[in-house]
């Protein structure tokens, strides 16, 4: 079988991780990558998910804003002000 090379850029210190991750698991990262390759294409997937942010994820963030922004201000919003914001922010 012949074999080729593949390059990929990485974050340094994500090369670093990896190569201390399969060495602590006894494989070298040419032994890795395969594994993941081989994975993909017997189940034809990706072995994680992929996935958009979802409206939850959106409307949960811009609630952590807002606590943040409440808590640092000492500004008090009504329940009309806040509602409306939401609306125009999320919707």
């Amino acid at each position: 079988m012949e074999t080729l090379n593949l390059s990929v850029r990485v974050d340094a210190n994500d090369k670093k991780c990896f190569e201390q991750f399969c060495n602590n698991v006894g494989m070298n990262v040419s032994t890795a990558i395969n594994m993941f390759i081989k994975a993909v294409l017997r189940e034809q997937k990706l072995p994680f998910e992929v996935r958009a942010k979802t409206f939850d994820d959106t409307a949960y963030e811009k609630l952590q804003e807002a606590e943040l922004e409440m808590s640092n201000t000492s500004k008090r919003y009504s329940k009309e002000e806040i509602l409306d914001s939401m609306n125009k922010n999320i919707g």
